[in-house]
């Protein structure tokens, strides 16, 4: 018993030195352990506000980004319309122009994707007095005519289709006289019409002009259709073919005029 209440005595003193030894440390180490843990503590703050603030500069980022495409997404837009303003001006402008037709103006409502270059459907039809083989223009000359009427609507056979029977008569003007030709063919890898039946010794040149004639009765004379591009002798060299370069862009035509004759 007497063992055990001094060994009881020992654990006691022998605990309470311990504490005091601590309590002495601490009390000498007291300022720079809370320096340290100030210093801990301001550390871990930086890099946890350092990690917050990660998902908002991405954000931020991201809103920069989106902001950006925005403003282009809507820069080309608004240069779109412009675009299209201006075509609709030109063609409101076409009625001073062909003052002996009727200018019906029209909106391009479709065209087939798979024959773009064929057709397109316009707004105007039989209630607007459109009728067949109506020549139809843009501010740029000739584009095609009218090949079908319904009663709020019309297919145009663009200039640019791929049909052997599709011709057109047209004058050449060159500085030693006017040749003529038949536009009988597009090549959609250069982009150029072909004229055949060219005089063979007519002396046309690159830049000289290409209108449509008028003989045929079909479309008027001296609409515009392009300027001489190259000029090649046909195989049997018999006569000129011609290649025209086309104004008109076929991937971008937005409004038409179709012309009535008044008679």
């Amino acid at each position: 018993m007497k063992k055990n209440k001094k060994k009881r005595k020992t654990i006691i003193f022998s605990i309470t030195t311990i504490l005091l030894l601590v309590m002495v440390y601490v009390s000498l180490h007291l300022e720079r352990r809370v320096n340290f843990l100030e210093n801990g503590v301001k550390s871990i703050t930086s890099v946890l506000s350092s990690a917050v603030m990660i998902p908002f500069k991405a954000f931020n980022s991201e809103k920069n980004v989106d902001q950006s495409e925005s403003y282009t997404i809507q820069k080309n837009i608004n240069k779109s319309l412009e675009s299209e303003i201006e075509e609709l001006k030109d063609t409101l402008s076409l009625n001073k122009t062909f003052t002996e037709y009727e200018c019906i103006n029209a909106t391009v409502l479709t065209r087939n994707k798979n024959y773009w270059l064929n057709t397109i459907i316009i707004d105007k039809g039989l209630d607007n007095n459109i009728g067949m083989d109506m020549a139809v223009i843009t501010k740029n000359g000739l584009i095609g005519k009218i090949v079908k009427v319904y009663k709020n609507s019309s297919e145009v056979k663009l200039i640019t289709a791929d049909d052997i029977n599709y011709k057109v008569s047209v004058l050449l003007s060159t500085e030693s006289g006017d040749y003529y030709g038949v536009l009988s063919g597009y090549s959609k890898n250069s982009k150029l019409l072909k004229i055949k039946g060219v005089d063979k010794d007519s002396n046309i040149k690159v830049g000289d002009k290409a209108t449509t004639s008028g003989i045929g009765g079909i479309f008027p004379k001296g609409v515009y259709i392009g300027k001489v591009e190259k000029i090649k002798e046909d195989k049997y060299n018999l006569s000129k073919v011609v290649y025209i370069k086309i104004n008109q862009d076929f991937n971008n035509i937005h409004y038409v005029t179709v012309l009535k004759d008044r008679k």
